[in-house]
């Protein structure tokens, strides 16, 4: 961490010295928080923290210290991963993980967002810090720090209060960026401390401190130009000690003397620097374009000097005020005394010097990212015309490009940008450079540019590997702005190219198949997978192989033959199982299987399968598949009647995190579950949360959202427009078994509304798909339609114990509520009050309280009541509120489990045990794990 102020140096901020001592207190006992410092440059909000944190070794935490730096907010997660020291030698499996990913050392699939990667593996080292010791997490100049590390740090703000971790971060007002801002919606609990200027009172107690004696009037009126800004008021008492301005009485008064007086705080610090020998300004220099933190060692490669050679200019800066000693080494006493140095240099000359920088710093062995920042602003950032890119920088961009690619897209983009620029069309290099720049600009959602220049690329690629890999970009842009024939076109043409092997032969083939499966082309996605498996096993491409079983195990299940495909799967799985760098492909495997199983009712199987899903993509670290997870594990838990569980398992990742579609889903299962519920309020929310979204998904349905949106109409008493809710789902949708769910509430909906027409041809829908079908819920779907167009009861019932075979207690409660409507309307009052006493059972076992209440209200005007054994209703609040699960995560609490311990026991994610734990606390109504652990321990103490 930073230096600690010297005792003294801090006037005039007790208030906020107390609340940021209290919290260091409280986490200290294990309650953790978080806090967003804000004020202008210079007003003291580095001093504060660093003072206040100058006792919290003492008191048992660990303090770790990282800064957002303008040469670096381009470079995803620079903050934490300095401020962590995770460069720093280490035995931690952890650190040692995601030192590995930043070598480019651990293998990981085509496309995979590596910062996401990176920042998984960030909040689970941030977990096992936190259980080793209570954690202090200090990231300051927020303002110059990168989309990924200020949603980082939201993140953690959102989760601090499970764990011994106090947050602090620190931004200017300036520059003003809408992520930054949003910290202070995002950060919820934390605290939020405004640092103003100084009162006039403070101001003369620091002049005091500085001066070394009791100001006089006319300082007191010089200082009072700087506005209570303690930097200012530092730097103008120091400027005017230098040039003799200042006497002190032997009375202890410090008068202002004359001389000269800086008119500006930028004035005031280029004062300082002109004290400062040529020599040693020559080092500063240098310094600055290594950014307000440095290491020494980088400082003495850019100069081209030995360490100890060094010695004397660090030692002479550090006495004029200018550096002091930071947690990377060395760093600049304030960032504004760094930018008086840097914006000094003329602009070709700090750009010519970056980039001497940068190729200094690489040939001494740097990591790819701290070149990176000096090419950056070598070619970019200097405010010089650009200029060409050198051989050196051409060279060093083909061999480091695959790295930078996955790291950091955005600085690989610019800086392939301009070296295509340079390198000779048709050059093997040229198409290895326009390879990487277009996967980059795909990585960064730039569609149409990552084609175009892939296009351009194709004119001169001759080299196998550079085809497939132009290819494969372009397959994926095509697909995904739904332009599949134009894939399939360019991938016949490389296919016919002379001279392919079988392993890119195999892998042209692989990519073909998923496109035909995109383009639902099911017969050609099969008989293609099957010759891109038969090229794949006799090259040994086990990549290909397990793309290849895949498309072949979604075509049969496609087929309806759900049951073949689940050996399919396995085969995929055995294939991909041993090799790490094909994780993500096996997560896709895994995933495809659990829905797959689920769509059988084979719901144990589906749930540990996704679950199997779930805790390798949270080991991994991969951001999307682990959403994917949550999603099928929502959705099997919601049909199952598990639905805390499952809005646990909606609620886990921030919205943002998710694609729309499945972000339409998570909401929509949690709107689905309040309306039940009778909690409207809060389902109107999650479809108001849900409407961005969709907007971005135009026409495509997503049966959950079309559910809530459905269940919303109807509360209202607009039936017509509910039934409309659901319907239009299936007009003109050939795939009616991706939205089978809604047939029951969709023919219910028309029935009551009259609309017999389109009951009839959904029940013909739910007729097809039941013939020659074994699968319960869609036996139970057709049973339920026909009964209902027929006024059935008794088969009714029989749908209601299929339903119960498929576990869909919320159906089986819908079908048992109609049996016992048809059931009065034929007087039969016995069987009617049996089966509204199950229904009635089956909506009180789901907590779904609106049910329950129109249940009753309806059947009381029959003079049907609940019997005398109905079981009670669903404990809101306390202990008896919680879950199995959470009661077993409470146990584990006790136990002094951190949330990654309970995670691997559990086999859960470790979002997934932190939403728990806020759930836990928030339905105990109490603040932090050791409150949780006490009320565990009351629950479990033996009686006497």
């Amino acid at each position: 961490m930073q230096s600690v102020t010297p005792a003294g140096a801090l006037v005039g901020r007790d208030s906020e010295m107390a609340l940021l001592t209290g919290l260091i207190r409280e986490v200290a006992r294990g309650r953790g928080g978080s806090v967003l410092i804000e004020g202008e440059p210079g007003i003291g909000k580095s001093t504060l923290v660093r003072a206040a944190v100058a006792e919290a070794l003492e008191a048992g935490c660990q303090v770790f210290w990282g800064s957002g730096d303008e040469l670096g907010q381009a470079l995803p997660l620079l903050p934490f991963l300095d401020g962590l020291l995770v460069r720093e030698p280490s035995t931690n499996p952890r650190r040692k993980t995601i030192v590995r990913l930043l070598r480019g050392e651990v293998s990981a699939d085509r496309g995979t967002d590596v910062p996401a990667v990176l920042a998984e593996q960030l909040l689970a080292l941030v977990a096992e810090q936190c259980a080793m010791r209570p954690t202090i997490l200090i990231i300051d100049d927020l303002q110059w720090a990168d989309q990924a590390s200020i949603t980082l740090w939201g993140r953690l703000a959102r989760s601090a209060r499970q764990v011994p971790l106090l947050l602090i971060g620190m931004m200017r007002p300036v520059p003003q960026r809408d992520d930054v801002l949003a910290l202070r919606r995002v950060a919820g609990d934390a605290t939020r401390l405004q640092l103003a200027g100084l009162a006039e009172t403070a101001v003369a107690d620091l002049v005091a401190e500085l001066a070394g004696g009791r100001p006089d009037d006319g300082l007191l009126r010089l200082a009072d130009g700087a506005a209570g800004n303690p930097l200012y008021v530092t730097e103008l008492v120091a400027a005017l000690a230098r040039s003799s301005g200042l006497t002190i009485t032997e009375a202890g008064a410090a008068e202002l003397a004359g001389g000269s007086v800086p008119g500006s705080l930028s004035a005031a610090i280029a004062d300082r620097l002109g004290f400062v020998t040529g020599p040693v300004r020559e080092v500063l220099r240098a310094a600055a374009l290594l950014g307000v933190d440095f290491a020494v060692p980088d400082l003495a490669v850019v100069l081209h000097r030995g360490v100890a050679d060094l010695i004397p200019a660090v030692d002479e800066a550090c006495a004029v005020g200018v550096l002091a000693e930071s947690g990377r080494g060395l760093g600049f006493r304030h960032p504004l005394i760094r930018a008086a140095l840097y914006d000094d240099m003329p602009a070709s000359v700090r750009a010519a010097w970056h980039r001497d920088a940068g190729r200094a710093l690489a040939e001494a062995g740097a990591p790819t990212d701290r070149v990176a920042r000096q090419l950056l602003r070598a070619v970019t950032g200097s405010g010089a015309p650009a200029e060409p890119v050198d051989e050196w920088m051409l060279d060093w961009l083909a061999r480091t490009a695959d790295l930078l690619v996955g790291q950091a897209p955005g600085v690989a983009a610019e800086l392939l940008t301009r070296a295509l620029a340079g390198s000779p069309a048709g050059s093997a290099q040229h198409g290895r450079l326009a390879s990487r720049l277009a996967d980059a600009l795909y990585r960064l959602g730039d569609l149409a540019a990552a084609e175009q220049v892939a296009n351009r690329a194709l004119e001169y690629a001759a080299e196998p590997d550079l085809l497939v890999d132009l290819h494969w970009t372009l397959a994926q842009c095509r697909m995904l702005a739904g332009e599949s024939p134009e894939s399939l076109a360019l991938l016949d043409r490389a296919l016919a190219a002379p001279g392919i092997s079988a392993r890119h032969r195999a892998r042209l083939l692989a990519l073909a198949a998923r496109t035909h499966l995109n383009s639902s082309e099911v017969e050609t996605a099969g008989r293609v997978a099957a010759e891109a498996l038969d090229a794949a096993s006799e090259a040994g491409d086990n990549w290909a192989m397990g793309w290849a079983l895949l498309v072949m195990a979604l075509v049969t299940s496609a087929r309806g033959d759900m049951t073949e495909a689940l050996p399919l799967f396995d085969r995929a799985l055995a294939v991909t199982e041993s090799d790490p760098t094909l994780t993500d492909l096996r997560l896709l495997q895994q995933l495809n299987k659990a829905v797959t199983l689920g769509n059988l009712d084979r719901h144990e199987e589906a749930l540990t399968a996704a679950g199997q899903a779930r805790h390798l993509a949270d080991q991994v670290g991969a951001t999307f598949r682990l959403a994917q997870a949550h999603c099928a594990l929502g959705q099997l838990l919601f049909q199952t009647g598990r639905w805390d569980d499952a809005l646990t398992e909606v609620g886990t990742l921030p919205e943002d995190l998710t694609e729309p579609g499945m972000a339409c889903c998570d909401l929509g299962i949690a709107a689905v579950i309040s309306f039940h519920r009778g909690d409207t309020s809060a389902a109107r929310g999650y479809l108001a949360a849900s409407d961005p979204h969709a907007k971005r998904l135009g026409r495509r349905h997503i049966g959950p959202l079309a559910l809530a949106r459905s269940l919303d109409r109807e509360q209202d008493g607009a039936l017509p427009e509910a039934r409309t809710a659901l319907t239009d789902a299936f007009d003109g949708n050939e795939e009616v078994e991706e939205i089978e769910d809604l047939l029951a509430d969709a023919v219910r909906l028309a029935t009551r509304t009259g609309d017999l027409s389109t009951a009839q041809a959904l029940a013909g829908h739910a007729d097809t798909l039941a013939t020659e079908s074994t699968i319960p819920h869609r036996l139970a779907n057709a049973l339920y339609c026909r009964a209902l167009l027929d006024h059935d009861a008794a088969r009714l019932l029989v749908a209601a114990d299929r339903y119960d075979d498929a576990s869909r207690p919320l159906l089986r409660a819908k079908a048992l509520e109609a049996a016992a409507g048809h059931f009065i309307d034929t007087d039969d009052r016995t069987q009617a009050r049996a089966a509204f006493t199950a229904a009635v059972d089956v909506y009180t076992s789901l907590g779904a309280a609106a049910d329950v209440a129109r249940l009753q209200a309806t059947f009381r005007g029959h003079g049907i009541r609940r019997g005398p054994h109905a079981k009670h209703r669903r404990a809101q609040s306390g202990w008896d509120s919680l879950t199995a699960t959470e009661i077993k995560i409470a146990a584990f609490v006790e136990e002094g489990l951190s949330n990654p311990e309970i995670a691997a026991r559990l086999l859960l994610s470790r979002r997934t045990v932190a939403t728990h734990v806020s759930h836990i606390l928030k339905k105990l109504n109490v603040n932090s794990r050791i409150d949780i652990a006490r009320e565990s321990a009351l629950r479990t103490i033996p009686p006497r």
